[in-house]
């Protein structure tokens, strides 16, 4: 079943919900946009692809069977990886959707796979605190570095590729240079793990983090100064997104809301049920276009929206 609906929000929001489609049996818990096509992993075992514009889901589908936590699609759109519960790591063409390889170096939930395009690897990351490096062409695997930190939910790769950011369980970020994967910086950001950490798009210098103590920070990650910190949610932040055109920040949190910030953190709305948005935690976010955002949860719905200046 797929529905949509199309609102706007109130007449002084910098908010416009665009649409919204359901198509999954489970909580759905990470989202990735490759050509305007919205791919999302759910607890329900499935691999989705929606046409979000129509507010439909296409027939493209991939049964794993087992809880997917999480989902990567290569920059050039020709392969397709999603990470289990137990630790599977598949990859498929995503053309004919036929499996090309199923890894098991992983023994934990693969909770984040990202990409390096400047490095010709991706990246994945478990419950263990373990992370692997993979060759993305041949799909082999460089270099396996069981960090000690505990569960890795988020990493984050720095515009120029040269870095890459992981927020751990025990508190810690960690900041790794992509040459040879040394740590260049190490830092204490959360009480009781972090959650969510992204690079801002344009400025290499400034990471946001977010806590399972409902903190956002922003660090000059190289020294690891704070810069400002603030509580933004009620529970768990799960992901950060940056909005590099509207300058906007954007903040998802087991709270079943979504905020939207400056920034320098200064806070601007929240989206929660009352104003259209999710019934249950927000599990992660993507960039649709240069100024609107998809947002998944645990109440099935897929939602796009468009972040606006106020005096637009």
């Amino acid at each position: 079943m797929t529905t949509l609906s199309k609102m706007t929000t109130k007449s002084d929001s910098i908010v416009l919900k665009i649409s919204e489609c359901s198509g999954h049996s489970s909580g759905i818990y990470t989202a990735v946009v490759f050509e305007e096509k919205v791919f999302t992993a759910s607890a329900d075992g499935f691999v989705a692809r929606w046409n979000i514009r129509l507010g439909t889901q296409d027939k493209f589908a991939i049964n794993i069977g087992k809880p997917l936590y999480s989902l990567m699609v290569s920059r050039a759109g020709d392969f397709l990886m999603t990470g289990t519960n137990a630790g599977d790591l598949y990859i498929f063409d995503l053309e004919n959707r036929s499996e090309i390889k199923h890894f098991v170096q992983h023994q934990s939930a693969i909770f984040n796979m990202i990409e390096n395009e400047h490095k010709n690897v991706f990246y994945s990351a478990d419950a263990d605190g373990n992370l692997a490096v993979w060759d993305s062409t041949a799909f082999e695997l460089k270099l396996f570095l069981p960090l000690g930190c505990g569960k890795i939910r988020r990493m984050s790769v720095s515009k120029d590729g040269s870095f890459l950011a992981i927020g751990g369980q025990d508190g810690f970020v960690r900041v790794f240079d992509t040459e040879y994967y040394n740590e260049v910086s190490l830092f204490y950001a959360h009480q009781d793990g972090v959650s969510a950490v992204t690079f801002h798009p344009e400025n290499i210098e400034i990471l946001y983090s977010g806590g399972k103590d409902a903190i956002l920070r922003m660090w000059e990650w190289k020294s690891g100064t704070l810069k400002k910190e603030i509580p933004a949610h009620n529970f768990v932040v799960y992901d950060i997104l940056v909005l590099p055109a509207s300058k906007k920040i954007v903040s998802a949190s087991r709270d079943k809301s979504i905020k939207i910030w400056t920034e320098d953190l200064i806070f601007l709305e929240r989206i929660d049920q009352r104003t259209g948005g999710h019934r249950h935690s927000v599990n992660s976010l993507a960039q649709y276009s240069v100024n609107q955002f998809v947002s998944v949860s645990d109440d099935k719905r897929i939602v796009t929206w468009s972040v606006l200046d106020k005096e637009n």
